[in-house]
């Protein structure tokens, strides 16, 4: 599955073994977003974690943040 743009935002869902995997990520993922100063709408239940990201500086849309922030997303979940 990949990012799906909608409503002005990009939109993934994760799904993973378990809980204990899916706060991993959600703390790998936090750490980076902390770095680059721009931090994803999320929520966790049990295995899975849907992320949004649109930057509300610029209006709430999509910018080069949210996609550079994507994939930085991805390559912690391969």
């Amino acid at each position: 599955m990949s990012w799906k743009e909608e409503n002005n935002c990009l939109e993934r869902e994760f799904k993973f073994g378990d809980f204990v995997a899916a706060f991993g990520f959600m703390t790998q993922v936090a750490l980076v977003a902390e770095k680059m100063n721009h931090h994803p709408e999320w929520k966790n239940v049990y295995n899975t974690v849907s992320i949004r990201l649109c930057t509300h500086d610029a209006g709430n849309t999509v910018t080069d943040k949210d996609r550079k922030l994507a994939a930085a997303i991805d390559k912690l979940a391969e």
